[in-house]
């Protein structure tokens, strides 16, 4: 799919319903991460995890990796502004060593089981380990680790993760991104609208939860 020239495809998530688009390599979506699905929940609104690629999206804009990293000024700022922000919601934060870091591993793993009970749970240890424990969270034991904390099937989760099938279905989804419009992370839609930020979380909650009333 060629959406470089096009115009954004429309959102229609069901009522009740907001979908999360995110990368695991994304500082501003382990916020989210991390704080989603318990504010969602207050809502009784049903969280959608909707993991993609962020490097195809930033290449089609001409950049080579994540936009923080094409300004010094602006990278300092968002590594303050992450400490501020982490100790404001009571998050564990160690600056990572490497960023950003490739996640294509635990991205397709909660892309294979999205519908999963345990799948917020999975996210949110990748999460740790990338922006809490400064760990490879590309590297197949670490992607093992968190699996098996959760007392998941290691085996079986990574074979449907590591399919051919959902290899595609991962460069599938970020066309999809792109086609929606999604030029950053973390990204949220409820209903037809889009919001960008982790500073958008509540209000795409509240949109969410009035596609309730």
């Amino acid at each position: 799919m060629n959406t470089a020239d096009s115009t954004p495809v429309q959102a229609d998530v069901p009522a009740g319903h907001i979908e999360f688009w995110f990368d695991f390599g994304s500082t501003y979506s382990y916020l989210a991460a991390m704080r989603i699905e318990g504010m969602a929940s207050l809502r009784g609104v049903k969280v959608l995890w909707r993991p993609f690629l962020l490097g195809p999206i930033f290449k089609a804009f001409g950049w080579q990796s994540s936009p923080f990293l094409e300004q010094k000024e602006k990278l300092a700022y968002m590594w303050r502004d992450m400490e501020r922000q982490c100790r404001k919601y009571g998050l564990q934060w160690r600056r990572p060593t490497v960023f950003p870091r490739s996640a294509v591993l635990p991205l397709r793993v909660v892309l294979a089981w999205a519908e999963a009970p345990w799948i917020a749970d999975f996210c949110r240890l990748a999460m740790l380990q990338n922006f809490a424990q400064d760990r490879e969270i590309e590297e197949i034991r670490n992607v093992e680790a968190a699996l098996a904390a959760l007392s998941l099937p290691v085996a079986s989760v990574l074979a449907r993760a590591q399919s051919q099938e959902n290899k595609l279905e991962l460069r599938r989804q970020t066309e999809r991104a792109r086609a929606l419009g999604v030029f950053g992370g973390p990204t949220f839609f409820a209903g037809r609208e889009m919001f960008w930020g982790n500073d958008r979380l509540e209000d795409a909650i509240e949109q969410a939860y009035e596609g309730l009333q």
